[in-house]
């Protein structure tokens, strides 16, 4: 059977007693593995009987081993032995072992049984190693016992310090906690075996954070161990925690870790404002909504618990002004509410209070958690723009109103103190077709042109009004000019009529309802009256019957049309309104004679038939006028060809050498173009007929306002109505002298006995040029003669 053995050695059993049980006298051999008896070999002699009585030897228990780990030494240690009771010492028995780190952390003698660790062992790595032995016969190799499994334990040694493998910790904990709130729990792990001894019995301390926290030793709860810790005095705190083992006792290895504790906050602060008064200043012209100024109240905490709402609580100005609060900043914005005037009143007082929405009642015997303080706002003048009262207008002028008449008077003031004089004037991108005119001093709006409701039924215009002072300073209002309707357009055929009727119509036959249009509007809608003309009140052909509806049928009178007799009549119609006065118009009915079948089909209603002979179709007479038309512009091109050839336009490169010559033939108008206004007349202008004519090519110009010359006096309504309808007479008459006219020669003529009189031509010095031919152009030349011919020491002529 197998046995272990076990030296004596103190380094190897360490207090660590090996059990040995004997358990009978052995009479045969086998092997006790785990209080198992199992034979070896049997017999064929043996039967069931003799088993039964047969006493069985039982050897040591010797399955488990153990050994310490981070041995150290130089030589292998030693483990155990190994020893099967067929060995007789004599080394026939050959040991092997197998298993977990056989050959490489383990090693046998083959001889002596004797086991050794060559390797340094971990227990901390691996605990334990299962081995398998076997005894052979080391002569003929054959298993001497059967093979068995054995287990080598490692020891733990205290070898391993604790741990935190979380750390370092991050934690944080309201400030002004009470005594012992638990703040954050920290955990250190121990490697060695926590089974054997105290080796793994983990003690906590603190070595750093002391008098504000402690440690449970025995659990490693962070508590806070000082009252009233205050935030705003001290925040952070770094705090070290020890972990010893060995319960703590002397010799027991150590670990720390770091735990950063923030004191977290809380509304323990009230609001404060630095200043009891603030002092500010707006401008008057500052728009709504625009700021003013800020107010900060100061507050120790943060975050939420510093969150700030901003109020006005009293003051003069709880109408005028508005405070808003910036989430961002935690100011409070002073705005304009309302406009603001420095001729009405120039300061406000404003008492504004900061709070905080956020409380905690237990922090509320701090005191009260706001503030207030008192803000000085001073309204500053600047120079404005005139104002117009009121701030629109609206005006209805009848479309017939003379040019010159006032339709309006406009009206602004200076808000400013000084109350500076005003000009007025019209924006003409208001008003491009220059209708209207305002008084640059009165204001009175007049019209400059005739107004046409059919053309522009609305005006919207601008009128300026500028400091005379301060050009600068210009304020403006809105004017809606509604043209009215009246009755200046006759009605007239809502389209061409063109009406047919048959050769055997009968008498009342309807051929042609007409309607009639009428560009006014009257309030009272329109309503159109028909009739036949005078010239043909009598007509012997046709009739009109006014239908009171804006509709008239026109009825045949007689029967018996024939195409060959009249193939085409032409019926006047009367058209009236109903407006005052009444305007009529006369439109005409085309009426075709046409051949039709019996059922009053149109088959034909051309009377060509019966004008042209019957020999001559109308295809060959529009042959016959298309070939008179091409002889006709053959003698024509051939007259041309010959004229050209006869008189050449361009004449020799020698002689190519002409001038633009610009001739103005017209010295003005005369009189005309002199003539004034009569002062008489214009003081009494009802002798002023206007005469209005169209003109395309100049539109009136008349501006209302000098922004830098002032006008010292205003003219008589009357004058300013005659001028403007004088001015307008002027604009629109297209024969109106002066005019100029510019013609352009580009030859100088053939025929000039003088040929040309250009410098081009001229080579040399008028020294080299001959004048003797002045002499023989008679009496009118003799000056030039004198002057530029040549003459004899005697003075006479050569």
């Amino acid at each position: 059977m197998w046995t272990s053995g076990r030296m004596s050695n103190a380094k190897n059993l360490l207090g660590l007693g090996v059990s040995l049980y004997f358990w009978g006298l052995m009479d045969l051999t086998t092997t006790v593995l785990s209080g198992s008896a199992r034979p070896l070999t049997e017999g064929p002699e043996d039967n069931l009987s003799d088993k039964l009585h047969q006493r069985m030897k039982r050897s040591w228990v010797w399955n488990q081993f153990f050994v310490l780990e981070e041995y150290t030494g130089t030589d292998p240690l030693y483990v155990g032995k190994l020893h099967s009771d067929m060995d007789r010492g004599d080394g026939s028995i050959k040991y092997i072992l197998s298993g977990e780190g056989a050959g490489i952390v383990f090693t046998i003698d083959d001889t002596t049984g004797d086991i050794h660790a060559i390797q340094r062992l971990d227990r901390e790595e691996r605990s334990q190693y299962t081995l398998r032995a076997q005894a052979l016969d080391r002569r003929t190799g054959r298993p001497m016992e059967p093979e068995s499994e054995f287990i080598i334990k490692i020891q733990d040694i205290n070898d391993n310090e604790p741990k935190f493998l979380d750390g370092p910790y991050v934690a944080s904990v309201p400030e002004m906690s009470p005594v012992g709130t638990s703040v954050i729990q920290v955990t250190a792990t121990d490697a060695d075996d926590p089974t054997y001894g105290n080796s793994a019995r983990v003690v906590y301390s603190i070595l750093q954070g002391q008098p504000y926290f402690s440690v449970d030793s025995r659990t490693g709860l962070i508590r806070t161990a000082l009252m009233n810790m205050d935030r705003e005095a001290k925040e952070y705190y770094e705090v070290i925690i020890q972990a010893k083992d060995m319960g703590g006792q002397l010799g027991g290895l150590a670990g720390t870790t770091t735990v950063n504790i923030t004191l977290s906050d809380v509304n323990d602060n009230p609001p404060r404002f630095p200043q009891k008064h603030y002092q500010m200043s707006v401008l008057e012209s500052a728009p709504v909504s625009s700021t003013v100024g800020r107010v900060v109240a100061k507050d120790l905490d943060e975050g939420i618990n510093a969150e700030m709402k901003y109020s006005l609580v009293d003051g003069d100005g709880l109408d005028v002004f508005d405070i808003n609060t910036d989430p961002n900043y935690q100011v409070g914005i002073i705005t304009v509410r309302k406009p603001l005037s420095f001729e009405s009143k120039k300061s406000y007082t404003l008492k504004v209070e900061g709070a905080n929405p956020h409380l905690e009642m237990r922090f509320l015997n701090l005191g009260p958690f706001r503030d207030t303080t008192t803000v000085h706002i001073s309204v500053e003048d600047v120079d404005e723009p005139p104002v117009f009262e009121p701030s629109f207008y609206f005006v209805e002028v009848p479309e017939d109103v003379e040019i010159g008449t006032t339709i309006q008077i406009i009206s602004a003031k200076d808000p400013d103190v000084t109350n500076n004089s005003i000009r007025y004037s019209i924006d003409r991108s208001s008003d491009p077709g220059r209708f209207f005119y305002v008084d640059i001093t009165s204001g009175a709006l007049m019209t400059a042109r005739p107004l046409d409701r059919e053309d522009v039924s609305w005006h919207n215009i601008t009128v300026l009004a500028m400091e005379l002072n301060n050009p600068s300073q210009v304020g403006s209002v809105s004017m809606t000019v509604k043209v009215l309707d009246v009755n200046d357009n006759a009605p007239e055929f809502a389209r061409f009529y063109e009406a047919f009727v048959c050769e055997n119509a009968k008498a009342g036959q309807l051929i042609q309802t007409v309607s009639a249009i009428d560009r006014d509007d009257p309030q009272e809608g329109q309503h159109f009256y028909y009739s036949l003309a005078p010239e043909a009140a009598n007509n012997p052909n046709f009739t009109l019957r006014d239908n009171q509806d804006n509709t008239a049928w026109i009825l045949t009178r007689r029967s018996g049309f024939r195409q060959h007799e009249q193939n085409t009549f032409y019926l006047p119609i009367l058209i009236s309104d109903n407006g005052r006065p009444v305007l009529s118009s006369t439109g005409t009915l085309t009426v075709h004679v046409c051949s039709c079948d019996d059922d009053g089909m149109v088959m034909s209603c051309n009377a060509e038939a019966y004008v042209l002979p019957v020999s001559l179709s109308r295809g060959a007479l529009i042959a016959i006028l298309a070939c008179i038309f091409v002889l006709l512009v053959l003698v024509l091109l051939i007259l041309s060809m010959r004229r050209q050839r006869k008189q050449p336009y361009i004449i020799d490169e020698e002689e190519n050498i002409h001038e633009n010559i610009v001739r103005y033939d017209d010295e003005g108008g005369g009189e005309e173009d002199t003539e004034a206004f009569d002062i008489a007349a214009m003081w009494n202008p009802r002798e002023a007929q206007l005469v209005l004519k169209n003109r395309q090519d100049m539109l009136p110009e008349i501006e209302s306002l000098s922004r830098y010359v002032p006008q010292a006096c205003v003219m008589d309504n009357n004058v300013h109505n005659y001028v403007l309808a004088k001015l307008y007479e002027a604009d629109m008459d297209l024969w109106a002298p002066p005019f100029d006219s510019l013609q352009t020669y580009m030859f100088e003529g053939n025929g000039s006995v003088a040929e040309s009189l250009s410098s081009l031509q001229s080579v040399t010095t008028d020294s080299d040029q001959s004048y003797d031919y002045l002499t023989d152009w008679g009496p009118r030349f003799k000056k030039l003669a004198e002057m530029y011919g040549a003459t004899d020491s005697s003075g006479a002529l050569w």
